[in-house]
């Protein structure tokens, strides 16, 4: 049976999928405009920091006042309505549920959840990128030890490339290189929001009358959204970074095949199985020709001659040699997809994407000169980008993982391009985020040595 047959085999027999939405952001809203339209699904709880913000939200994808009428957890899963809280704790706790939802962007908040599903055993689908970048190898752990799923997002770019990973490597193909797209130029690094929409082409008036989040805007413009990704997609797919980082090679769906392949056929790969981010735009501003700015890929080898037959043969663009093909999806509808991991971890006990090995790291990289004394302002700021690097890398060097580059002081100048580490920083080791990391930090350097 199909995911929806199943569902709606759960709706027949009243015993829908409960959900809860941690968070109400942007990811959250599309989710939950398509969740009342899915059967066997019943959003029995809505958690955010502002409760009264997230019925705002629950309006504007059309939710109408009944649905929003429960005034406990208890209630809203006995009638079919939806309870709004501030209570996260509380709502994972609840018998009420059985699937989570962190869609918070606070790597703090993406460990405490998660953790908490542990304990309480319901699954969790990881929206959060920031707090699974951080801290998701031993998280991923620590839910198979409790009998959980933690499962990446299906809808955000790293679930979709790692199951274009997983459909290549099931028919038999090896994997050279997968990731994304997004529009890239290397003065992107140091943008700050108060530069942001000028690279977007944005006028005051547009901002003015959106909502619009220069920080989050600019991570997404800095290189570190990317970097985050791709480490997500590194650890969930067991491939490795570029040891330099990402390059963004200027590079159209055409040419993924000749451009993603080893240097020794004539690509930019050091290495087969890597991830890489492609550029939309030329080095110098031109646009790509049949760029893949909102979209995946993954690039893979044909095993044999009778293989690369079959790809000419069957039309797939190769590389001049043949041996290189590559798969792509142009768009990902970010929250609209979400329901696919509701329904696989719900009906089927398998997750879209799930962190494995600890390949990938992101660490903080001044954005120009900084000054001891200085605070950093983590994500998207004006003091710090996130650097894709190889975990033993940043093992190696002590690397301050971007998900903690949030008030943090400088206890020393830092070179711009530099990466900040532990020993630069004041931290409090006490926050539980902190302690977390650093425990993860201890468990895999002891299992790399």
């Amino acid at each position: 049976m199909s995911l929806f047959q199943k569902l709606k085999a759960r709706a027949a027999e009243s015993r829908p999928v409960r959900v809860a939405v941690i968070g109400v952001g942007k990811f959250g809203s599309m989710y939950l405009s398509q969740a009342p339209r899915t059967p066997g699904i019943h959003v029995v709880a809505v958690a955010d920091l502002s409760p009264d913000r997230a019925r705002g939200s629950l309006a504007r994808v059309d939710w109408d006042a009944h649905r929003l009428s429960a005034t406990s957890l208890a209630q809203a899963a006995r009638d079919g309505s939806t309870f709004v809280t501030d209570d996260a704790a509380a709502v994972i706790a609840s018998e009420f549920i059985d699937i989570v939802i962190d869609a918070t962007g606070s790597p703090a908040a993406g460990i405490a959840h998660a953790l908490l599903c542990c304990e309480y055993r319901k699954h969790i689908i990881m929206v959060n990128v920031e707090a699974d970048v951080l801290a998701g190898p031993l998280l991923a752990r620590r839910a198979k030890e409790a009998g959980i799923i933690y499962s990446m997002a299906s809808g955000d770019q790293p679930a979709l490339i790692a199951e274009m990973v997983d459909w290549a490597r099931t028919i038999g193909m090896e994997v050279v290189c997968a990731g994304k797209g997004t529009k890239y130029l290397p003065v992107y690094h140091q943008s700050t929001p108060d530069t942001v929409w000028g690279h977007y082409g944005f006028s005051a008036e547009q901002v003015a009358g959106g909502d619009f989040n220069a920080q989050m805007f600019n991570s997404f413009l800095d290189g570190t959204k990317s970097a985050l990704e791709m480490a997500a997609v590194a650890n969930g797919c067991e491939l490795m970074p570029p040891k330099e980082g990402l390059y963004f090679p200027p590079c159209g769906v055409d040419d993924l095949p000749h451009i993603l392949r080893p240097h020794s056929d004539g690509g930019i790969l050091s290495q087969k199985g890597t991830v890489e981010v492609v550029s939309s735009i030329e080095r110098d501003g031109r646009p790509v020709f049949r760029d893949l700015r909102w979209g995946v890929y993954a690039v893979f080898e044909a095993p044999s001659k009778y293989v690369m037959d079959c790809f000419q043969q069957y039309g797939l663009k190769t590389d001049a040699t043949g041996r290189y093909a590559a798969v792509y999806k142009p768009y990902h509808l970010i929250g609209l997809e979400l329901g696919i991991s509701v329904a696989s971890i719900a009906v089927r006990q398998e997750a879209t994407g799930a962190t494995g090995e600890w390949l990938g790291d992101v660490g903080a990289t001044a954005k120009r000169a900084l000054k001891k004394g200085e605070k950093l302002d983590g994500e998207g700021g004006f003091t710090v980008y996130g650097k894709l690097m190889q975990t033993a890398d940043s093992l190696r060097i002590k690397a301050l993982p971007i998900g903690l580059a949030h008030n943090m002081v400088l206890k020393r100048d830092i070179a711009q391009g530099a990466v900040v580490t532990w020993d630069d920083v004041d931290c409090d080791a006490s926050k539980q985020a902190v302690a977390f990391r650093r425990e993860q930090e201890d468990v895999f350097r002891r299992e790399m040595a």
